[in-house]
C-alpha cells in the first residue's frame, strides 16, 4: 500500500478541468495505475484533494494505491507539476505490528449521511457530523477522544475531540453525462486504535461513500 503526494500545475487546461470535476479527476488518476485499455479496478486507489496548496501555489493531491504509479500514463503534458517520492505505508506505519491504544493524527474527507426513505441525506449539523465519525470509528476499529467538559451549569453532553471544516457540495459529471452531487466535510484529529486488524483493513478500503469523488481516504501519521 503506497501513498503518493502529487502537485498539479494550475496553468494546464486539463488540470483545471479535473480540479473542477472530481469525477474527471478520478478517471485521470486511474490512468497512472492501469493500462489504457483496462478499467481501473474498484478500490485500486483512494485519493483526496487537499485544501492547502504547496508553496508554489500548486494544488496538492494525496493518492493511496495498491501498486506503484506510472505518472507518464496520465498522458497530458504539463498536467503534473511534481510528484513526491511514494511512501510505503506498511513500513512507515508498521501496519503489521499495530497495537491497541496506539494513537495517530488523521485526516478524512467524507460524506456524513443517513438513509431515509431510500434516499441518502447529508448531515448538516455539527453534532450529527461528530456522531457520524464516532459511529464509523466504532465500526472500523478506532475511536476518538472525548472533549473535556468544564461547564457544570449546562446539561452535560458528550462530544468527541475532532475538527470539522470545509463543508462542500461536490459536483461531477459521469461519462454518460449524468450529474452527481455529494455533500462532504473534512475531519482532522487524533484517533486511537481499538481493533488493529479492522483498523488496518479500513486504511486499505477507506470509509463511507463517494470514493470516486475523492472521499473516504483515511490518512494517518504517527504522533511523535
Amino acid at each position: 500500500m503506497f501513498l503518493h503526494r502529487i502537485h498539479l500545475d494550475p496553468r494546464c487546461r486539463e488540470a483545471r478541468r479535473d480540479l473542477s470535476d472530481p469525477y474527471q479527476l478520478h478517471a485521470t488518476l486511474c490512468r497512472a495505475f492501469c493500462p489504457p485499455d483496462r478499467e481501473c479496478p474498484e478500490g485500486e486507489i483512494l485519493w483526496r484533494l487537499e485544501p492547502e496548496t504547496d508553496p508554489d501555489g500548486c494544488p496538492r493531491i494525496l493518492v493511496q494505491s495498491r501498486t506503484i504509479s506510472d505518472w507518464t500514463g496520465i498522458g497530458v503534458k504539463g498536467w503534473l507539476a511534481k510528484a513526491d517520492p511514494p511512501i510505503d505505508l506498511k513500513s512507515r506505519l508498521k501496519l503489521d505490528s499495530l497495537k491497541i491504544g496506539q494513537r495517530f493524527r488523521f485526516r478524512l474527507r467524507a460524506n456524513p449521511c443517513v438513509t431515509r426513505n431510500s434516499k441518502r441525506l447529508g448531515l448538516l449539523r455539527l453534532e450529527e457530523q461528530e456522531q457520524w465519525i464516532a459511529r464509523k470509528g466504532h465500526l472500523h476499529g478506532f475511536s476518538l477522544p472525548q472533549l473535556p467538559f468544564f461547564d457544570l451549569t449546562e446539561a452535560q453532553r458528550e462530544r468527541i475531540d475532532v475538527r470539522v471544516s470545509q463543508e462542500q457540495m461536490l459536483r461531477g459529471t459521469q461519462h454518460a453525462g449524468n450529474s452527481i452531487r455529494i455533500f462532504s466535510v473534512l475531519y482532522d484529529g487524533v484517533l486511537l486504535v481499538n481493533e488493529p486488524a479492522k483498523f488496518r483493513n479500513t486504511l486499505q478500503t477507506g470509509i463511507g461513500h463517494g470514493k470516486v469523488l475523492g472521499l473516504g481516504l483515511l490518512s494517518v501519521g504517527p504522533i511523535v
